[in-house]
């Protein structure tokens, strides 16, 4: 039994979104938020907002915090694309969804407000944006904005903690990192593109995007879980899964996934001119932080930064 909670944590810490790991139910909990609460993120979206509208992007790379992972040395479990001209509302989020009822993952867009009530904590929150200049993101954002496209870098089977390099299972960041990779890697047929010569079939989108991502360097995020019973504890839940995992990592109670932290960390690398922003808040105030320098866990402002009173 006690693998097998752990296990419900763990779920939360890697991208089951909503992240509330009470119950089997815990990649779409129940809404228990006051309206006064539900105020202060909205006020919070708002703020985030205006500085995405104030960058002048169209694109940005959005993530969340969920519940406090630091003992997994995470802080961000969710990322998307958060699209200026989206067809939901304005800067509405792209993500991969998992439907706990369907068993399927989804690309689903969720405005803003949406996306932030998934943090679970209605006390305090962070959220992280990565803005990349327009020459960068442009087919990006076209590979995000077409759905066609995205729908083609969607794994059938989702798995929280997905193997970053593997085509069994899927997890919401391992989407982002792939779409990243086939609109950077030019792996995409843009829309009146000429048919291509016959040539040998090619191997699947998602295995060609990973190899892209590997052959530029990217690193994804190693899981530590420390306690190899933990790993025996994925029987319990549908979403988490060991046989994707090399056995290695396994024998090091190791599990190697696509986070928001690797993603960013190879884009700043990839994309010279890359900037951060990082936002939190409390009850009390909201902290707006330019640069790279993490926010501190207590949401406590530094010199630089902008602090936006909350009611």
């Amino acid at each position: 039994m006690r693998a097998a909670l752990a296990a419900l944590g763990l779920a939360a810490a890697l991208c089951s979104p909503g992240a509330q790991a009470t119950s089997l139910r815990a990649c779409d909990p129940p809404d228990n938020l006051t309206a006064e609460q539900k105020d202060k993120i909205f006020t919070f979206g708002a703020v985030i907002k205006t500085e995405l509208e104030k960058s002048g992007v169209r694109l940005a790379l959005i993530a969340r915090a969920g519940l406090d992972l630091g003992r997994f040395g995470v802080r961000y479990s969710h990322a998307g694309f958060s699209l200026k001209h989206s067809p939901d509302t304005p800067w509405a989020i792209r993500q991969l969804y998992y439907a706990c009822d369907e068993k399927q993952p989804h690309i689903f867009d969720q405005g803003m407000l949406g996306f932030l009530l998934g943090m679970n904590e209605p006390s305090r929150g962070f959220v992280s944006v990565l803005l990349l200049p327009e020459a960068e993101a442009a087919d990006i954002e076209r590979a995000a904005l077409d759905k066609n496209q995205a729908l083609q870098l969607l794994g059938a089977t989702y798995s929280a903690n997905a193997y970053a390099f593997s085509q069994k299972y899927q997890n919401c960041n391992q989407w982002v990192a792939e779409v990243l990779a086939a609109a950077r890697g030019g792996l995409l047929q843009g829309p009146g593109a000429a048919a291509p010569a016959p040539q040998p079939p090619l191997p699947p989108l998602r295995e060609r995007a990973q190899a892209w991502l590997k052959a530029q360097g990217y690193t994804p995020s190693v899981i530590d879980v420390r306690w190899r019973p933990l790993m025996w504890g994925t029987v319990f839940v549908p979403w988490l899964n060991n046989d994707d995992h090399p056995p290695e990592d396994q024998a090091q109670a190791i599990y190697r996934v696509s986070m928001p932290a690797a993603i960013e960390a190879f884009l700043r690398q990839q994309v010279p001119g890359a900037q951060r922003l990082e936002f939190c808040h409390t009850e009390r105030h909201v902290v707006v932080r330019r640069g790279w320098t993490p926010i501190a866990e207590g949401c406590v402002p530094e010199e630089g930064d902008t602090v936006v009173p909350l009611g």
